[in-house]
């Protein structure tokens, strides 16, 4: 479902409790350090907390964690944005910040005890622990965050543009580093800038084993030096990896890392086919499973471990209460097929979710019909307020049916609805210029078919994509569909190589920079960006500023809803389903605290063997 993102937006001065005394430094900023950073209001925890709430301060270390992952990996290098990385790479690294999962979009200090920044938010500095260390036994220093910061700006197009208002990093301090913005008020960025994962400058510049230059910029099966709580013990290339604690972790009794990372191995199959590695799960030969399929956690679980209570299944709202999620079919606008919206609108049409739902779902989902589903960011009903007073100020940009004609998708789910849906889907093709001929829909002037093909990553989706194609038939549409490897997926959707493709955006409660990455002009013809629907509109970027640099949350809450509602009004997707809960199947060989976090579950970084 794409990658997790914590943002900081506060409202006038940001709230901050307590502020931690520091030793001082070469040049001490004007503004005091900062324990940690919280974005609706106070941070819950005082400066000499002992540890979060919600661990367990006495879980037990040891034992093995048996997972399994899909496809295969190629890669330790945690900067690159090319190959396969290995599943789980950032046990071996830490941030500056630790994020919370009792608070959102709270960061406390991990590898940085404190982070500073004037009113204005022009800068922000952070002072490493004087205790932090490499596996090597070297000090993490300000060059190596450094380093780390200018190679993933360099070589990972998704953090050139996360970061692409900070425009250097230096080093102030004997243990400071401080980041420079083009830009005043961006108050997501001092946060965000404690998320990335701090490499090692000198292990990097140094020559491998083979006597060799190591080389940032190319991907690697070497182990890496990382600072963090877990080691690569020993792989197997693309197939088997082990994650083995480190005894000698520097970082093992700070306060934000008390109750965490209990297992003392925690390894990771690989499988090609889903269902085989379930199969694995079923077997005993893998202990934790998440099930993405209704119909399999709903008839699926009858083997005698299931039903004896060795494996348990349990549903969790826990992750999905600060998430708002679009799942969607995606057309790509590069391609000229797709330009035209009512052609997009006419493919909505023709999907019948109620039937899908009824006949594959068990009925386990509702229809997504907003890109913040589930959150009090979604858009709902008609503009009123704050939101109608942005959308009315870009009324000549944003299409008139905002401001009367709240978004719903077609409903389906009998024969007649159905009908009803694809003769619209017909007349809105035809509207754009295309006919049937024959069982052929084709452009009126050229004769070329209407054809195109959609990318999947993983066979389980064709579930969905088959039916689709099959209703599409009826209209005389033809969809090819094409799953392919996940190294194949990720190489194509990075150079939007697809007519459409499948894919998933995860919101947090508090968007930010993010979104220029998702649907900002600048972002639609840079590879390995998530504009995957090549998406370039004046409105939506003039209101993705608003949503940066609200002035206050109401603003920005604001914002959100008439940005989701003008990219609603586009028909720029497909809008597919949603369950709002994570379903876990795992064997009885875990605990985890009697009250789980309530924005996540804590799997597997909170919970802990029952015998080490």
């Amino acid at each position: 479902m794409g990658r997790s993102k914590t943002s900081i937006a506060t409202w006038g001065v940001i709230a901050i409790l307590g502020l931690t005394p520091m030793l001082a430094s070469a040049q001490e900023p004007a503004e005091p350090f900062r324990h940690g950073v919280s974005i609706l209001g106070d941070v819950k925890y005082a400066p000499d907390f002992p540890h979060f709430d919600y661990v367990n301060p006495d879980a037990p270390k040891g034992g093995t964690l048996r997972m399994s992952s899909t496809g295969t990996f190629d890669s330790f290098n945690p900067v690159l944005d090319r190959g396969e990385a290995a599943p789980a790479l950032a046990y071996v690294f830490d941030t500056l910040l630790k994020d919370t999962s009792d608070e959102i979009s709270t960061g406390y200090g991990l590898l940085a005890e404190g982070v500073s920044f004037p009113a204005d938010i022009s800068s922000a500095t952070f002072r490493l622990r004087a205790e932090a260390r490499f596996a090597d036994g070297e000090p993490v220093k300000p060059e190596d965050v450094i380093f780390s910061f200018e190679k993933l700006k360099e070589l990972n197009p998704l953090y050139t543009s996360y970061y692409s208002h900070v425009i250097s990093a230096e080093k102030t301090g004997e243990r400071d580093v401080t980041f420079r913005f083009d830009q005043k008020n961006n108050r997501e960025l001092p946060m965000i800038l404690g998320q990335f994962p701090v490499v090692p400058k000198h292990w990097w510049e140094a020559n491998g084993p083979d006597g060799q230059p190591r080389d940032i910029a190319r991907t690697t099966l070497e182990p890496v030096l990382g600072s963090g709580p877990y080691k690569i013990a020993e792989f197997n290339a693309g197939a088997t990896i082990r994650y083995e604690l480190r005894d000698d972790y520097w970082g093992k009794d700070i306060n934000v890392n008390i109750g965490y990372n209990n297992f003392r191995n925690v390894t990771y199959t690989m499988f090609g086919d889903r269902d085989v590695e379930f199969e694995a799960f079923r077997s005993g030969n893998t202990d934790f499973w998440q099930e993405t399929r209704a119909a399999r956690w709903a008839t699926g679980f009858d083997f005698p471990a299931a039903q004896d209570g060795r494996v348990t299944k349990e549903e969790y709202e826990n992750p999905f209460r600060a998430t708002g999620v679009m799942q969607a079919l995606v057309p790509n606008m590069r391609r000229e097929m797709f330009k035209d919206q009512r052609v997009r609108k006419a493919l909505n049409y023709v999907l019948d979710f109620e039937e899908l739902n009824r006949t594959v779902f068990y009925n386990a989902y509702h229809r997504v019909d907003s890109f913040f589903n589930g959150t009090e960011l979604a858009s709902s009903g008609l503009p009123e307020g704050k939101e109608l007073e942005l959308l009315t100020a870009l009324k000549d940009k944003v299409p008139a049916s905002v401001f009367d004609t709240p978004y719903t998708n077609p409903v389906g789910g009998s024969p007649q609805a159905s009908r009803d849906n694809l003769r619209k889907a017909v007349e809105l093709f035809k509207q754009a210029g295309y006919e049937l001929r024959g069982n052929a829909m084709v452009n009126s002037q050229t004769g070329q078919p209407f054809r195109f093909e959609l990318l999947l990553s993983n066979p389980q989706l064709e579930v969905v994509a088959v039916p689709y194609q099959q209703q599409l038939r009826k209209i005389g549409v033809e969809m090819a569909v094409r799953t392919v490897d996940p190294s194949q997926y990720t190489n194509r959707t990075r150079s939007f190589d697809y007519d459409m493709t499948w894919t998933v955006w995860a919101q947090t409660l508090n968007p930010g920079n993010e979104q220029r990455d998702y649907w900002g002009s600048t972002s639609v013809n840079r590879e390995g960006s998530q504009n995957y629907a090549g998406i370039s509109d004046p409105a939506v970027d003039a209101l993705i500023e608003k949503i940066i640099f609200p002035a206050d949350r109401d603003e920005q809450v604001a914002a959100t809803k008439a940005m989701d509602r003008v990219l609603l009004s586009h028909d720029y997707v497909i809008p597919l389903y949603y369950g709002g809960t994570a379903r876990y199947a795992f064997w009885d060989k875990f605990e985890h605290p009697a009250e789980l976090p309530t924005y996540a579950t804590g799997f597997p970084l909170i919970w802990w063997a029952k015998n080490p």
